[in-house]
């Protein structure tokens, strides 16, 4: 399973980035393996749309799964239509947020959690 974690650097000791669009990493895990991709988000300084281009970014990488602090409106209709699985909330290290996911501690999100443009404000 090819799981997309937002983050603040490279490495799976970093810190989950909270948000979505506007993170400055991806770091795609092999949850089997444990090897990681790292994709640094072109979308982190665009003037807009940020959401909708890094949603495609991890759509182009194969990703199943996408972990994140929080997830807006356009990018969660890109993700969905993409058929990625988002699951928010999460916080901690990349590492961490793995072991968690693949022991099941995490729901799907069904909505946006918030609001257009809310990452440009973090």
């Amino acid at each position: 399973m090819k799981l997309a974690i937002t983050s603040k650097n490279k490495t799976l000791d970093a810190d989950v980035d909270p948000r979505f669009g506007r993170c400055a990493y991806f770091l795609v895990v092999d949850s089997e393996t444990m090897e990681v991709n790292v994709i640094q988000n072109a979308s982190v300084m665009a003037a807009g749309g940020a959401g909708i281009q890094a949603a495609q970014t991890i759509a182009n990488a194969g990703v199943n799964v996408v972990l994140t602090g929080n997830v807006g409106p356009n990018a969660f209709d890109t993700l969905s239509a993409a058929g990625i699985q988002i699951i928010t909330g999460v916080q901690g290290t990349v590492k961490d947020v793995v072991e968690q996911y693949k022991k099941g501690a995490y729901a799907e999100t069904n909505n946006p959690t918030v609001g257009s443009h809310a990452g440009q404000r973090g």
